[in-house]
């Protein structure tokens, strides 16, 4: 395009006005297959453009492979040419992404008419590189400090929603931009929990300044069905989530799946009461006569770094019916715990016996309360507190790298068999962010895991040690019932099957006299 030098300065008026059309005329772009051609924009990446010009904080949830990172180096050659003294700072999980994001802002420039280039190169490095107007942008990982001790223009980051640590990040970077800096956060979903879901869906909410924009992968005017069904025939429903559908709740590697998660979330409800000294006791079902429930506790330091938790789990539906999480301390923890089982029936006591679990249960023991957990540590077979002092049990659950799979596994199969019902949102947002990570499941970083240890523990307990020993109690009582009948073969049939006559307690030996049967049933 020949332009004479009234024409170029129009030009130059009117592009360094308008960042779209600045990249629609002149801006040039690296294709794999054809090397550097037009950036001819698609509607949604022109609208993106106008929105990084008009919002201050932009947070992008995109699929995969929609030239969104183009788009954004395009605006920051755009911005660094036509400002003076920018400080742009683009960060990923890899220096490499962020590197490369860089490249890309430098090819734009290096691309563009020379009487385009008000502001030229004056120094280039590697990742890198500053115009003669002052304008500069360099790319960082998450791990350093780049950026940290001065003022920023504009913050990029690139794949926020897999960049650990970012909640650190932020918090150390949120005050570089306090000038009036700008922010664009782009990334493919990564579960639910994390800064970037949580940055994202507060936006939607007016809880930020953040501007949101959703691409998912039919913005893109060349993709259709067919297109869609061709791509996905190989990937799993969590990488269509990902990398094409911008879904949340079923693209992360949580533990619990996406849709089991959803519906956790949807079921939350507040409890009726909040309660306690920190009323941090929440109680969603009072105590019903004659039902049998549980508790499941595992204890903090009480230092103010983690949360003290118990759980009150109805036995025979494992409703969650209260719930506790407090930064309390372990002497004042004991007396809690005691108040609570008691009100519910005296529920058997489940404390995790780890190293401040021990103080706990011994001042549950000095209480003299009657219905604690008891265990066999070589096997962690379920035994009453009589059998434990007989066979060296140990009071409460004793978790290790052999029980901590099954336990997780046991409450995964409660949840996706719909076998529990969690009521606490406390309970539901750790379980947001409780993934797999390195083929460990935890906790993301900077996040808790102690409701969500405690609810597997419940799960496990309800269906392994009672499970089985209300099954032993059955076949006693079903002894018991054929002893008792004038018959030469044995009824050993169990509740609810046919010929099950109901269970005595007293039978008429050969004797003449009544013998007491209980001690069968009591073991």
């Amino acid at each position: 395009m020949a332009l004479n030098k009234k024409e170029m300065m129009a030009e130059i008026i009117r592009c360094g006005k308008d960042p779209a059309f600045f990249c629609k005329r002149h801006a040039k772009i690296s294709h794999p297959m054809r090397g550097s051609i037009p950036f001819d924009l698609y509607d949604f990446q022109e609208e993106a453009l106008t929105d990084f010009k008009d919002n201050r904080f932009s947070v992008i949830l995109k699929a995969r492979q929609l030239g969104i990172s183009t788009t954004v180096a395009a605006y920051v050659a755009w911005l660094m040419l036509f400002h003076q003294d920018k400080n742009v700072l683009v960060v990923a999980t890899k220096l490499g992404t962020a590197a490369n994001l860089v490249k890309k802002i430098k090819a734009i420039h290096k691309n563009l008419p020379p009487w385009l280039k008000i502001s030229d190169i004056a120094i280039d490095n590697r990742n890198s590189f500053e115009l003669s107007n002052g304008s500069m942008v360099k790319a960082s990982s998450t791990s350093g400090d780049a950026g940290r001790s001065e003022a920023l223009s504009l913050l990029v980051i690139d794949e926020a929603a897999f960049v650990e640590g970012i909640d650190e990040l932020w918090a150390g970077l949120y005050p570089t931009l306090s000038t009036g800096g700008r922010c664009i956060a782009l990334s493919t979903p990564n579960g639910v929990g994390n800064w970037f879901h949580k940055t994202y869906t507060e936006a939607q909410e007016g809880k930020n300044d953040f501007h949101t924009i959703r691409l998912p992968w039919q913005v893109h005017p060349e993709r259709d069905q067919a297109w869609y069904e061709k791509e996905t025939r190989n990937m799993s429903r969590r990488e269509i989530a990902q990398e094409l559908e911008c879904n949340f709740n079923a693209s992360g590697d949580t533990v619990i799946h996406g849709d089991d998660l959803k519906l956790i979330l949807e079921k939350s409800i507040e409890p009726k009461h909040q309660t306690g000294f920190d009323r941090n006791y929440w109680i969603w079902e009072e105590p019903r006569p004659h039902r049998d429930y549980i508790l499941v506790a595992d204890v903090a330091r009480g230092d103010g770094t983690d949360y003290s938790v118990a759980h009150v789990f109805d036995v025979h539906t494992m409703t969650q019916v209260a719930e506790y999480q407090g930064k309390i301390t372990p002497d004042m923890f004991a007396p809690l715990l005691y108040s609570i089982a008691s009100e519910y029936n005296d529920a058997l006591m489940i404390i995790e016996n780890n190293s401040l679990g021990i103080g706990v249960l011994t001042r549950i023991q000095d209480l003299d309360y009657k219905n604690l957990y008891y265990s066999i540590k070589s096997t962690h077979e379920y035994v009453d507190e009589v059998s434990a002092h007989a066979l060296g049990g140990v009071a409460g659950f004793t978790m290790s790298m052999k029980t901590r799979p099954l336990v997780i596994a046991k409450f995964e199969e409660f949840v996706r068999n719909k076998l529990i019902t969690i009521n606490s949102m406390r309970l539901a947002n750790e379980i947001k962010t409780f993934v797999w990570h390195n083929g460990r499941p935890q906790a993301m970083r900077s996040y808790n895991d102690d409701l969500v240890i405690a609810a597997c523990i419940g799960c496990w307990v309800r269906d392994t040690a009672l499970t089985a020993n209300q099954r032993e109690t059955e076949y006693k009582k079903a002894l018991l019932t054929s002893i008792s009948v004038s018959s030469t073969t044995l009824n050993t049939k169990i509740h609810g099957q046919h010929g099950f006559k109901g269970s005595p307690t007293t039978f008429e030996g050969t004797d003449g006299k009544t013998h007491d049967l209980n001690w069968i049933i009591k073991g």
